[in-house]
């Protein structure tokens, strides 16, 4: 018997922002969906607008795993996280641990096939940029909503989100924020 989809489907309690209020909570099941559909425009943009090669579908999936360890470890605020070089490395150290825990329920068969989604591939490191980008934007997305709900504890966030994805060199993450972002600042009615 394996427990590792068992995990999975508790994604859905990991609850997000854990230290600010939210108008909604998100949860790392939807986040994660979100993710890997903006990881997928991305590098379906990388090849339509900027003569890329990349397989948005492998980037798709990388997305949809890329917080599973979170069923073991919870979702630590980004505040904690990144607090200082040593805490980052020793939660790394904690979510690949988690990750390797997770391929271990997998029966011996499958665990090949879900070990790049579990536990990064050099080989993957271009896709897992697309991820890394598209979770930015999730976590930008989310505080224009938030904002948007009448929210103000988000602002501080937007801020330093809009600043760090000024600093990804991707074409089609400028692109993605010229394109869509807009829209997420309007109303239903306005949506049209």
């Amino acid at each position: 018997m394996s427990h590792f989809f068992a995990y999975l489907s508790r994604m859905k309690f990991i609850r997000r922002w854990g230290l600010m209020h939210n108008t909604h909570d998100e949860n790392i099941q939807e986040h994660t969906l979100r993710v890997a559909l903006i990881a997928h425009a991305l590098a379906t943009i990388r090849n339509q607008q900027f003569g890329g090669q990349v397989d948005a579908q492998r980037v798709a999936s990388l997305a949809l795993f890329h917080d599973a360890s979170e069923v073991l470890t919870g979702d630590l605020p980004a505040p904690v996280k990144y607090f200082n070089p040593e805490i980052r490395d020793a939660y790394h150290s904690i979510e690949l641990g988690a990750a390797e825990r997770l391929l271990g329920m997998l029966p011996e068969s499958l665990q090949d096939a879900y070990r790049a989604y579990l536990i990064p591939d050099p080989a993957d490191a271009t896709l897992r940029e697309l991820v890394k980008a598209a979770d930015k934007l999730c976590a930008y997305v989310k505080c224009l909503e938030e904002g948007r709900a009448g929210n103000n504890e988000f602002v501080a966030a937007e801020r330093s989100l809009m600043q760090s994805i000024d600093a990804i060199e991707l074409d089609e993450v400028r692109y993605f924020m010229q394109v869509f972002v807009p829209s997420f600042r309007l109303t239903l009615d306005e949506l049209g």
